[in-house]
């Protein structure tokens, strides 16, 4: 099987890393992933600078492994580069992450990692994005990236059709043991959020966006919900915004233009 393994921590990520490793027994493993951290990016693209590449080769057993490469852009950018220009064979399905935090509930909209795997469904391959919950303490990637690829096995043995996307996320694993694993809709209460309104010396106001966020009221039997009563969570997402109802309603309307 060959896998694209991409993320938005950066190439050189312990959350990639990790995974990689994990995923090595599945299949031929190649890495296209921004050079540097693009957390929170979106679902942006590179457009008025180039997109430079770096073919990365590591140290194994005394020899020189290529492992990928790595992207000055995006995380979107690096799937689309991978697809149209680096990989000399498609993919059998794109994994992004290991993501260090969670992506559940409305941040799926603002994240990297998801926005990676959407750019992989956009061209009709399975793509599965993987996050590890935060909470300030010291990660043990490897076991979580065991737990992804548990996951993203038995997603594949469910053979989902060509576009398919998924988001997995893994709970806090020093928080208690794993409870299992559910398959829930993603939570769309907003999060509290923080701003820290500070002067530079020159009297100029800034803000710094806090790291301290939490979701009030989350809807129950969602992602986050899930997440906080330490189950594993699988969403199935899709990138058509279409609101049919809304769509239907207008329809049914008459709508007209003048000069």
């Amino acid at each position: 099987m060959r896998i694209l393994l991409t993320n938005d921590d950066g190439f050189y990520a312990p959350g990639l890393r990790a995974l990689r490793e994990q995923l090595l027994p599945l299949g031929d493993v190649t890495v296209v992933a921004p050079a540097t951290e693009q957390s929170a990016t979106g679902h942006s693209v590179t457009l008025l600078t180039p997109l430079l590449v770096n073919q990365i080769f590591e140290d194994v057993r005394g020899e020189k492994e290529f492992i990928g490469w790595a992207v000055e852009g995006r995380p979107a950018d690096c799937v689309k580069l991978a697809l149209l220009e680096l990989l000399p064979d498609p993919p059998d399905v794109i994994i992004s992450g290991m993501n260090a935090g969670s992506n559940a509930g409305i941040n799926v909209l603002y994240s990297g990692t998801v926005a990676a795997a959407i750019e992989g469904a956009f061209y009709r391959n399975t793509a599965i994005a993987c996050s590890l919950e935060y909470d300030r303490r010291i990660y043990d990637y490897a076991k979580a990236a065991g737990y992804c690829v548990q996951m993203i096995r038995q997603i594949l043995a469910t053979k989902p059709p060509a576009g398919s996307l998924f988001n997995v996320n893994i709970p806090v694993l020093e928080r208690g043991p794993i409870q299992g694993v559910r398959v829930v809709p993603q939570n769309v209460t907003p999060y509290l959020e923080k701003f820290d309104r500070r002067v530079n010396p020159r009297g100029r106001t800034y803000f710094w966006t806090s790291a301290e966020f939490h979701c009030p009221e989350p809807h129950p039997d969602t992602d986050v919900t899930a997440l906080a009563e330490q189950f594993i969570t699988i969403t199935p997402l899709k990138f058509d915004l279409t609101d049919y109802t809304r769509l239907r309603a207008l329809e049914a309307e008459t709508f007209t233009v003048t000069e």
